[in-house]
């Protein structure tokens, strides 16, 4: 019998929004617009409608599974509950080497916008060093703090929005290149894949599920209206790039948005725009380092990692130890990594998280269901094909890692047995 100590609940649905529209908005809209216009040009736009589905079909999962199961963990519990020790555990470990990554990820996307030339990634590291001591303080501390990053991320993406539309607005030219299917649906089903890394964002509120009051309400509509929002922006974003750079101008850099705001009539709003990258990028750091410890903490607690990282603050009331393991494994990867091939190794990890919530979901009872089936059937046969569809560096090292994790499972059974 687990008889670690709780966490405390203290988010309601307008916190638990927050964490998980700043997961997503600070992980999207900087970072993966790139990669997915290389794979299908202007396709992306149908590579956003897929990956929309996907993530509504993996969040409807996530909620009904979430109300049953309201404790820390995500994916990870539902897994051991629905599906045996096994399935929980290869969705625990999917997450924490996809989320690392993403974290990763994150910090250097938030160096590239703030640090001068030659500094990237020691200013990487230290924001992680930072927000890791942010959430080390307890959890209403970090809504606090993503509560003030949200809205400047959305204040800064407006000011884009509008430079590029204002006065005479961009000319559509090139708004779908050689067209929508000019790159085939492969490359349309790999920058779905690629793009989805930006909606995973509402796992972050699963997988606090401790720490929210009332969460067989507040979860399920929590993880709705950040999804729905976030849906939108990514809409007005993608057109938005589409028709002032192309897509192989917004294939072809690594700072679309900003570089869409020079193109425009109103290029002063640039710096707004990087410091908006630079704060979003923060605002995602600083979830997932919050949802990376639970998961961590959830699985220690089961000997699913070494049973010293479940070990809770007495006074702030977070697993301390596991985000600090976290934050340290974070700036290693930061050290020797590029930026680019972490979106996919990211996407990977994460895509097959959410295969084991679709099916887990697609077990539960009548009394304990709030959707139809077919959504998790879809879910799940959908996460399967952007993962096949991921570039193949990314599923090889994503392959990889699952053989080390499933190595260190067996000789852990072995050495209790």
């Amino acid at each position: 019998m687990n008889t670690s100590p709780a966490l405390a609940r203290r988010l309601g649905t307008f916190d638990a929004s927050l964490i998980g529209l700043g997961s997503m908005i600070g992980a999207g809209v900087f970072a993966a617009f790139t990669p997915a216009a290389a794979a299908a040009g202007s396709g992306l736009l149908i590579g956003l409608v897929v990956a929309a589905f996907v993530a509504f079909c993996n969040a409807t999962s996530s909620a009904q599974l979430a109300a049953r199961y309201p404790t820390s963990g995500g994916t990870y519990v539902y897994g051991r509950e629905r599906l045996g020790a096994w399935a929980g555990f290869l969705a625990g470990w999917g997450f924490i080497i996809g989320k690392t990554a993403s974290a990763a990820a994150m910090a250097m996307t938030f160096a590239a916008y703030a640090a001068p030339q030659g500094w990237e990634r020691p200013v990487a590291i230290a924001a992680v060093v930072l927000l890791t001591a942010v959430n080390y303080h307890g959890v209403t501390r970090t809504a606090g703090l993503t509560r003030v990053l949200v809205i400047a991320v959305l204040a800064a993406l407006a000011i884009a929005v509008t430079a590029v539309w204002g006065g005479s607005g961009p000319d559509f030219g090139d708004f779908l290149g050689e067209g929508l299917l000019a790159e085939g649906w492969y490359g349309i089903l790999q920058s779905a894949g690629l793009l989805f890394f930006a909606f995973a964002g509402y796992a972050r509120i699963a997988t606090m599920g401790e720490e929210v009051r009332e969460p067989q309400r507040t979860i399920p509509r929590a993880i709705g209206i950040a999804l729905g929002i976030t849906i939108l922006i990514y809409a007005v974003i993608a057109v938005t790039l589409l028709a002032a750079l192309g897509p192989q101008g917004v294939a072809g850099t690594p700072t679309p948005l900003a570089d869409a705001v020079v193109a425009g009539t109103l290029a002063w709003a640039e710096p707004v725009v990087r410091i908006g990258a630079a704060v979003a990028s923060l605002g995602a750091l600083l979830a997932l380092v919050a949802g990376l410890g639970r998961t961590s903490l959830a699985m220690a607690r089961e000997h699913d990692l070494p049973h010293w990282l479940s070990a809770v603050h007495p006074k702030y009331k977070v697993p301390h130890r596991a985000e600090v393991t976290l934050a340290v494994v974070i700036c290693l990867i930061i050290a020797v990594a590029d930026l680019r091939s972490a979106i996919g190794f990211s996407s990977f990890g994460v895509l097959l998280y959410y295969l084991v919530a679709n099916v887990a979901a697609y077990t539960q009872p009548r009394e304990d269901r709030r959707y139809p089936k077919f959504l998790q059937v879809a879910g799940a046969i959908a996460c399967v094909v952007l993962v096949a569809t991921l570039p193949p560096l990314s599923v090889g090292l994503g392959v990889l890692m699952f053989v080390v994790g499933i190595a260190y499972r067996l000789i852990r059974l072995r050495v209790r047995r």
